[in-house]
This record gives structure tokens, sequence and C-alpha cells, in this order.
């Protein structure tokens, strides 16, 4: 890309991360201001939701811009969870985008104490394996701890979506639409599951999955 090339792309997503944000806000995927997105340009610098910010008032002038190491280049200052959007870009090179929100029936579900934390969700629906693959769970760390980085950075050569225990969940993707609609559908799962549960349910077999895994994995 030229430079004029780039530029435009930075503006899209600038416009398109404040779109989003405030669709989810407005969805009530996000409260107050918690929350955060990124996504990666394609001169390998990171833009992200800065610190404090509603996702429902975002300004794309004021979106923080950083590198891959953390430096802050311009906009406001950039969220602490900023730290492992980045860990995780580093971890897989594959990621173009990230979104961690503390949307409702993931939160709940996060602080439950009986979940498999290999695969928090056990598949019941086709959409889950297509979207998300396996769910594991990131123990406990106050928010902004440096291990929550560490963990999401170990996990993300092979997951595309962790959930961090009594906070929420963390979604991958290859574009920051396909991160939103991986977000949208895991939240959609975990409503479904809270609904479902003491009821018997039909969870889909291995061959099933394994089938699913084969066509869209």
């Amino acid at each position: 890309m030229n430079l004029f090339e780039l530029h435009q792309q930075e503006q899209t997503l600038r416009e398109q991360m404040v779109s989003f944000g405030r669709s989810l806000f407005e969805r009530g995927y996000a409260t107050g201001g918690a929350g955060n997105l990124s996504v990666k340009l394609a001169d390998g610098t990171i833009l992200a939701t800065p610190t404090g910010a509603s996702l429902g008032r975002l300004e794309a002038e004021k979106l923080s811009k950083v590198t891959l190491d953390g430096e802050h280049l311009s906009g406001d200052r950039p969220s602490k969870e900023v730290q492992f959007h980045l860990a995780m870009y580093q971890a897989n090179p594959e990621f173009e985008a990230v979104v961690h929100l503390h949307c409702t029936h993931l939160t709940a579900l996060s602080c439950r104490a009986d979940l498999n934390p290999d695969n928090v969700i056990r598949p019941f629906t086709p959409y889950y394996v297509m979207r998300v693959g396996k769910l594991p769970l990131v123990p406990y760390y106050a928010p902004g701890s440096a291990e929550i980085a560490r963990d999401l950075a170990a996990l993300s050569p092979s997951h595309k979506a962790m959930l961090l225990a009594n906070h929420g969940p963390v979604v991958t993707g290859t574009s920051l639409v396909n991160a939103v609609d991986n977000m949208e559908e895991l939240e959609e799962t975990a409503k479904l599951m809270l609904m479902l549960d003491n009821q018997p349910i039909r969870y889909l077999t291995d061959d099933q999955i394994t089938e699913l895994e084969r066509r869209y994995g």
C-alpha cells in the first residue's frame, strides 16, 4: 500500500470501530466504560479504544494508536488492557482484531464455579463450532494484571476466543467485522446455555463436531 491507501484504510477502520462500538453499546453488549476493541492496521500498528472510553461514545480522531511493542503513537491514552491485545497479536499474527466485552451472559457464565477450563461451553449448536471452536477459561486475575496477557498469549496460537474468569470474554477475528460477529455468536451461545440450565440438552457428537471442523475450520 502507498501512503494514501494506508491513510484511507486507517480512516475506514476508525469509522468502523466507532460504528461497531456504538452498535454493541446500544444493544447492551457493553455498559459504561467497560470493554475495549482493537484492530491491526496495514502497517502493523494497532488502533485501540482509549482508557475509560464508553464504546457508545467513541470518537474516530481520539482512538489510540500504538505499536505492537506498546509505544503510544497518537490519540488518547490506550486502555490498560491493550497490553493483552498486543500479546495476542504477537502470539498469533493471523489475528486482525480483538474484542473484549463484559456482555451479560458470558460474564455471568465466567462467574460459575462448575466450568470445564478446557472448553467452557460443550458444543450444542453448529455455529458455536464454526465461529469459536473451543472456549478455554483463563483463571481470575485483577484487571490489568500481566498474567492475563501471559495466559491469553499462550492460548492464542490454538484458540480464537477465551473467557476470563469473573471478568468476561476475549474474542478475535480475521477482521473487525469477523471478530464482532464471532463475539455476538458466542454471547448468544452463552445465553442459550444459561436458558437450558438443568434441561436435557442434545449435544453435538464428536463425529458431528469433526465434520464441522473439516468443513469450516
